[in-house]
């Protein structure tokens, strides 16, 4: 049965300072916090128009959908789903596929891709479901995990199904404050290089030689030094305003991203140099940041509920996410290639030392100290309202600020403590990518669909998929500390010496 208390679309109004906001409604905020005007809300208006035509993950007559003049196009959706899903990851994988190999790295990437694609259309079809079921117009992704529980023969999980949406919850909380750490180190890396080479930074960009750095001082007092201005702008708690902020960051993303192809398509060594495979025992690093790359399934349900015309979603997310795992093995393969052996946690890190990348580097570093505004935001709006709502109203403002400042602290103090951005990335991925990409997914069909009825290869299928889910989480998360740990004496400290 559906919870009498949850919100008829899933989706929280922001206006009042006391309001609430439901640990499920995380997807919708997720959504919620990217940059586009159109995202202002996840509300479905009464109106909604009637169904019309087949969605491809389930029966036209699954639920309302939006009046037409409220949702967003094909091409909207598109860009929201490209912007969902590649993030700072995407400059780790040349090292990630290092840690695999030049063969098996590609491919594992095309696997992961394929079954991460895989798993939001289950979560799709499976929301569908339960809106048909429950005649919602919208279910978020902890609404369909807490319906699956609900739906399963078992007592015992029908019992406590209201802990399958906190689960997702938390599974959320730590990726979006995973993302906030992994911008810490991102920033500082970037920004110590920057300044410890700028004595002998040049204009020629095609010099090839080894560039000693000017002592400076540690990656973590830059975090510090970085923590007041991000303290400040997690202030800005108007979508509007960090929407601006966002689009500006996207901006400044895509030139680098441009830049940066232009630059190591050129002068490719010899690959014959470079293992196939590498060892077994950083192929789990791989796996953390690779999953932690294809983490955008917190967006599907949104985008899909926001568009005019939801018939097209299928398409909109086989083509989003084919341009999106094609962009991960190129960047990823090439990078490899043009570095070798000598490629680093972000390649933004092995680019010259000359003006032009040097630029790139505080470009995109601006647009990744712009986009922890946007991440923040979903994480502050869980957590802090229910908070504030214990004081009186007098003092709920000091009382919202000062959680800004404690959460962002957590997150810097936690960069400080992981200084190495690889494996940031990598205990992010396997701790809670892991878990919402390719663990719970499939399970939730399982959930949904076994007092129905199922194939057994499907029920074979969603069991091997979770199961590999769980292995990555276990082995990712182990060796990733065994590496903070003990870490390998082969390692190189990104930020000391730079060879080009």
């Amino acid at each position: 049965m559906a919870d009498p208390k949850e919100p008829e679309n899933g989706a929280v109004e922001l206006g009042s300072p006391n309001a609430t906001v439901p640990t499920g409604t995380m997807s919708t905020r997720r959504l919620r916090s990217e940059d586009y005007n159109d995202y202002s809300s996840t509300d479905v208006t009464p109106e909604g128009s009637p169904p019309d035509g087949m969605n491809g993950f389930a029966h036209p007559e699954s639920y309302q959908r939006f009046g037409e003049t409220n949702g967003t196009t094909w091409y909207q959706t598109l860009i929201h789903l490209l912007k969902g899903n590649i993030g700072t990851g995407l400059l780790g994988l040349p090292l990630a596929v290092k840690n695999a190999g030049i063969l098996l790295g590609p491919l594992s990437l095309l696997v992961m891709g394929v079954v991460a694609v895989h798993c939001m259309g289950i979560l799709v079809k499976c929301a569908h479901h339960f809106c048909n079921r429950f005649q919602k117009q919208f279910v978020d992704y902890g609404g369909a995990v807490m319906y699956g529980l609900e739906a399963t023969p078992s007592a015992c999980l029908r019992t406590h199904a209201i802990w399958g949406r906190r689960i997702v919850g938390v599974f959320l909380i730590i990726t979006q404050l995973g993302f906030c750490c992994v911008y810490f180190v991102f920033l500082a890396d970037n920004l110590k290089q920057v300044v410890s080479a700028a004595n002998g930074t040049t204009n020629d960009c095609s010099s090839n030689r080894t560039v000693v750095m000017t002592p400076t001082m540690d990656s973590r007092l830059y975090m510090l030094s970085i923590l007041p201005f991000v303290v400040l702008l997690t202030f800005i708690q108007n979508l509007k305003v960090l929407s601006i902020f966002s689009m500006l960051a996207n901006v400044a993303m895509l030139v680098s991203l441009v830049v940066i192809y232009q630059y190591i398509v050129r002068d490719i060594p010899d690959p014959r140099n470079l293992p196939l495979a590498a060892a077994w025992k950083t192929y789990p690093l791989f796996f953390g940041t690779a999953i932690f790359a294809f983490e955008g399934i917190g967006v599907v349900l949104p985008l899909e509920n926001k568009m005019k015309k939801p018939r097209q979603f299928p398409v909109i997310l086989y083509v989003g996410m084919s341009i999106v795992t094609i962009l991960y093995i190129s960047l990823s393969v090439l990078g490899y290639l043009r570095f070798g052996a000598d490629i680093q946690a972000s390649i933004t890190l092995n680019l010259p030392n000359c003006w032009l990348y040097q630029a790139v580097k505080l470009l995109f570093s601006i647009g990744i100290f712009f986009t922890y505004a946007v991440q923040f935001y979903v994480p502050a709006e869980i957590i802090i309202p229910p908070l504030v709502a214990r004081v009186s109203e007098r003092w709920g403002w000091v009382v919202n600020l000062l959680l800004r400042v404690a959460l962002v602290c957590v997150t810097c103090v936690l960069a400080i403590l992981i200084p190495r951005l690889d494996l940031v990335i990598s205990l992010v991925g396997s701790i809670s990518s892991s878990a919402l990409a390719l663990i719970f997914p499939p399970l939730l069909e399982i959930a949904t669909y076994y007092s129905e009825g199922m194939h057994p290869l499907v029920i074979a299928k969603d069991i091997a998929i979770s199961l590999f889910g769980f292995v990555g989480f276990v082995v990712g998360t182990y060796e990733a500390l065994v590496e903070l740990v003990a870490p390998a004496a082969t390692v190189v400290n990104a930020t000391t010496v730079l060879v080009q």
